[in-house]
């Protein structure tokens, strides 16, 4: 693991966090949602297509999640002015955050890979710790869109090309910097205890880009408020 913190565990509490929010006014922090249970999803930049797919399920999941006096809310690994052009013309319900630098992701423990040198005797332990040619045999089609599998650098080229999505400047600075951030999903009560996490990829990079389902999500809802 390195440096890294292990990925936040149930019953722990959540960390103090204070981000820029890319669709609403000033900042959001941790204390401006005491009292309130909330979701909140740490995803990598505006460049990992998948994130955006699952920012879009959120968006979906949330009414349910509110009904039930749960906030939704994402952090994105995006520079804010970037975030609110995008988001500008694609707006979502969901309460976006962004984090450039991915501290909050860190204060989770939300992982991140390195790769090791070639020829290192080192033994890896994914995913914080990856030989280059584990990941380039990895194959993923987790939303079903391709024929077959797909290395992943290429699925995300693929669906970006699709899409219509251009890197800029400031996305490619972001895939530089940050190009191996995984993605942690957590719920956290009224006390702001963590009641569930689930983190992408813990034990291969066969699953890179599975995210917890909407049914996953509800169910664990439920199960924070018992």
């Amino acid at each position: 693991m390195g440096n890294q913190r292990r990925p936040l565990q149930p019953g722990e509490h959540a960390p103090s966090f204070a981000l820029p929010a890319a669709n609403l006014e000033g900042m959001v922090s941790l204390a401006n949602l005491h009292g309130r249970p909330f979701l909140i999803g740490f995803f990598r930049g505006l460049h990992c297509p998948f994130c955006r797919r699952q920012v879009e399920q959120l968006a979906g999941v949330q009414t349910a999640l509110r009904a039930d006096g749960i906030e939704t809310l994402a952090v994105i690994n995006t520079p804010l002015e970037r975030a609110r052009l995008y988001y500008r013309h694609r707006p979502t319900p969901v309460m976006l955050l962004c984090d450039p630098d991915c501290s909050t992701h860190r204060a989770f423990g939300v992982p991140y890979g390195e790769f090791l040198p070639e020829g290192s005797n080192e033994q890896p332990e994914w995913p914080y710790r990856s030989a280059m040619a584990q990941f380039e045999a990895a194959r993923i089609n987790p939303t079903g869109e391709f024929p077959q599998p797909l290395q992943p650098m290429e699925a995300n080229v693929v669906l970006n090309a699709r899409d219509g999505f251009e890197l800029d400047e400031a996305d490619n600075a972001i895939l530089a910097n940050h190009a191996t951030q995984l993605v942690g999903h957590f719920l956290v009560d009224s006390a702001g205890v963590i009641g569930w996490a689930q983190i992408e990829a813990r034990d291969s990079p066969d699953s890179l880009c599975v995210f917890p389902t909407a049914t996953e999500i509800l169910a664990a809802a439920g199960s924070l408020r018992r």
